[in-house]
């Protein structure tokens, strides 16, 4: 199977991540443009995709329910939240402090806390792909090429 079936080809949140700031929401349906366009996604032990994905919350965790392009259930995984907390925490914060300053400040103000944004979503990032790792392979292409 070649990489390209290695792809997701949806990507839905359920109802738990539904907000009422248009802000958060726009965000949302950036990250998941992100990930239909420029990742490649391996469920460990599955043949090839390309793959649905939604992501929800259940009892605290977090879970990944992965099908095939048909809708066939592939395989579920769970996360919990714990070790990601601090990330959330400080990243709301930051988002918050982010469109506060949108209508007040300087752009090299805000640039810097897009800067710390971008920082702490990286580590974020990297922390789901680390705790994933051994169920899913998860990897940022270079569509420059």
């Amino acid at each position: 199977m070649s990489r390209a079936e290695f792809r997701l080809c949806d990507v839905a949140l359920d109802c738990s991540f539904k907000t009422r700031d248009q802000r958060v929401e726009r965000e949302q349906a950036l990250a998941v443009l992100d990930l239909l366009e420029t990742s490649t996604f391996e469920p460990a032990g599955h043949d090839g995709g390309p793959y649905r994905l939604k992501i929800s919350m259940a009892a605290g965790r977090l879970a990944f329910h992965i099908a095939d392009d048909k809708g066939v259930h592939v395989v579920s995984h769970y996360l919990s939240l714990a070790p990601f907390r601090r990330l959330l925490k400080e990243y709301t914060r930051i988002c918050e402090s982010y469109y506060e300053a949108m209508c007040r400040s300087r752009p090299e103000r805000l640039q810097a806390i897009d800067m710390g944004r971008r920082g702490i979503h990286d580590e974020a990032a990297e922390l789901l792909r680390e705790r994933l790792s051994a169920k899913v392979h998860i990897e940022r292409v270079d569509c420059s090429r």
